[in-house]
């Protein structure tokens, strides 16, 4: 009786987590941003700032657009609603950190302050994760915290690193998880 006992109070909170948490993350989306970053990085490679600056903003779009799609996917052969609450509030908490990341580009570019961006753009993309990660998988912050570090370390090494930098987080990071999350959350 004991043991069913228990066994009925995990299943109770375990729906209840999965209520509570954003499941639509895809971890195959992630592997795709992760190529697509790895990609970006040797495209940019000792490029000018300028073209880096404009090869990572287009590798920004188009990660974007391949998370986007792949997390509708994901939701739709889940069943899952993609508006739900847990999902409007990964947004929201997701949302401040990437717009005040695209607000400081603008700054540190007109500034010339190039070196910069590397460092902040991972802490920046890390806090947003971190942020909306409560409100989905726990593996999700996880992944946030590692872009922190790697951010605050950037922003500390001779800016020669930067592209070797955001091909581990945007690139590596990207494929780390996302092969977690395909093996351990399904696809």
């Amino acid at each position: 009786m004991h043991v069913h006992a228990l066994d009925n109070l995990r299943y109770i909170r375990e729906t209840m987590e999965r209520a509570s948490a954003f499941t639509a993350i895809s971890g195959w989306g992630l592997i795709a941003v992760g190529l697509t970053a790895l990609g970006a990085a040797a495209l940019a490679w000792g490029k000018p700032a300028a073209r880096w600056l404009v090869i990572w903003l287009a590798e920004a779009v188009i990660s974007f657009a391949i998370a986007a799609i792949s997390t509708v996917r994901k939701a739709r052969a889940a069943r899952m609603p993609l508006f739900s609450m847990p999902a409007r509030r990964f947004a929201l908490s997701f949302s401040p950190p990437m717009a005040v990341g695209a607000l400081l580009t603008l700054a540190l570019y007109r500034a010339g302050l190039w070196d910069a961006l590397p460092g902040i753009w991972l802490l920046l993309y890390g806090t947003g994760i971190v942020t909306g990660g409560a409100f989905s998988i726990r593996v999700v912050p996880v992944m946030g915290l590692c872009f922190m570090l790697l951010g605050g370390l950037t922003l500390f090494l001779p800016p020669a690193w930067s592209c070797a930098m955001m091909a581990a987080g945007f690139g590596g990071l990207h494929l780390l998880f996302g092969a977690l999350i395909v093996r351990r959350y399904g696809g």
